[in-house]
């Protein structure tokens, strides 16, 4: 990948001689500056895999640009962005909304010819596990409300009320977008998928999270990590070593099963 500019990914932490490229996508009214950690992280450790970051219409630089509500729409303007950064190995790693936006992204993928290492689905019900939720449809207020109970969003922004408030539209299409979600019949992915979730997630139960197994024909693994929804802020160096280790079996399984590619 050269050094142009891309609309949708944010590099904080160039590492051009990596392997493998971690393309991370936010939860319902994140950012891409969410894995910033991750990213600073992954440099730090010597992680061999280039950490960068989806960000989505409607917030911080991208602000002026209408939002997305619709999961599918998503993943496919998100696909279309990520041919260019396929010139190394890629996987995914999505937490909550961008989990189900990730499986979409990388159905996509793989019905153009991408071969994906693997998913990385954390805090997020499996696609085909749908509840009946109406939290896009609160008032203002509700929204916060909402916001708050899970703390996902900055601290500094659940503070500021006028900083709050600007950034409802993205959290209202967000929410629009993976509560109206559907998960549609059809190929479900090669890859491996890597599930992460903690132990106290109040949206999403340990069988839940384990029904991903369904959607993948590559292999599935369930990791269970103390904490709630947002249990990856608090774990960030554990999460880091298991996404390390899949990575590395990842690339792995995919160098043996096709002799003649070489990573680097």
């Amino acid at each position: 990948m050269n050094e142009t500019s891309s609309r949708w990914i944010r590099r904080f932490h160039p590492a051009g001689d990596a392997r493998v490229r971690l393309v991370c996508l936010p939860h319902a009214g994140g950012s891409a500056t969410a894995y910033f950690p991750l990213s600073r992280a992954a440099a730090a450790a010597g992680l061999d895999a280039e950490v960068v970051a989806v960000q989505y219409p409607g917030r911080q630089d991208r602000r002026a640009e209408p939002c997305y509500d619709d999961v599918g729409d998503l993943a496919d303007s998100i696909a279309d962005d990520l041919a260019p950064w396929s010139d190394r190995p890629l996987a995914l790693f999505g937490h909550s909304m961008g989990a189900t936006v990730g499986y979409e992204v990388a159905r996509r993928l793989e019905t153009r010819g991408t071969e994906l290492l693997g998913l990385f689905a954390s805090a997020c019900r499996a696609p085909s596990r749908h509840r009946v939720e109406y939290v896009h449809q609160r008032d203002d207020d509700g929204l916060i409300a909402a916001l708050k109970e899970l703390s996902g969003t900055d601290t500094a922004v659940l503070g500021d009320d006028e900083l709050l408030r600007m950034v409802l539209p993205a959290v209202r299409g967000d929410y629009t977008a993976v509560e109206t979600y559907r998960h549609r019949e059809g190929p479900e992915l090669a890859c491996p998928i890597e599930v992460l979730v903690g132990d106290a997630d109040p949206v999403t139960t340990l069988a839940e999270a384990d029904a991903w197994r369904a959607h993948t024909t590559g292999g599935c693994a369930l990791e269970v990590f103390p904490g709630g929804h947002f249990y990856l802020n608090a774990r960030l160096e554990a999460v880091l070593a298991t996404v390390a280790a899949r990575l590395r079996e990842w690339v792995t399984a995919s160098n043996a099963s096709a002799p003649g590619r070489r990573t680097r």
